[in-house]
């Protein structure tokens, strides 16, 4: 049986995270749930007063594929290692040298979006953290784990 699953992140600033993580994903904003024609109304229904409307972010898979995000604020702030965190995959073809070009472009382009490389490990990953400190991987897909090739969009 299939379970379906919902990752949440808490921050403080949900805008920022959720612009970082559709780069870091290929993810989009999550349409309102039907029947609702926006995410307004769908908060409105739940009683969520405006001022709050533009606080949080709701963001899925284009593809239908991976899990939705939910980014929500929370007033304290991240202190501790994440127990549970995500590897973002790029593509595994080519040689060494060609997959950790890309991985390394890849990587730079998070650091521009505002995340930090924290540990790389030469060839092989690196260890990164989001604009608000979540850590978490980026490595290669394809590479002895039995998944497909599947990089980022």
């Amino acid at each position: 049986m299939e379970r379906p699953i919902d990752l949440t992140f808490d921050c403080a600033d949900a805008p920022v995270m959720a612009a970082f993580w559709k780069l870091a994903l290929g993810y989009i904003d999550e349409p309102a749930p039907a029947p609702f024609t926006t995410r307004g109304e769908w908060l409105a229904s739940h009683g969520v007063p405006e001022e709050e409307w533009d606080t949080g972010a709701w963001l899925c898979d284009p593809d239908g594929i991976g899990p939705r995000l939910s980014i929500l604020p929370v007033p304290e702030a991240k202190v501790a290692k994440n127990r549970l965190h995500m590897d973002v995959r790029v593509s595994g073809a080519g040689d060494d040298d060609e997959r950790w070009s890309r991985l390394t472009a890849f990587a730079g382009l998070l650091v521009e979006a505002g995340g930090r490389i924290l540990v790389p490990f030469p060839k092989h990953h690196m260890v990164m953290a989001d604009p608000e400190g979540n850590e978490f991987c980026v490595g290669f897909a394809g590479l002895d784990d039995g998944r497909p090739d599947a990089g980022p969009r």
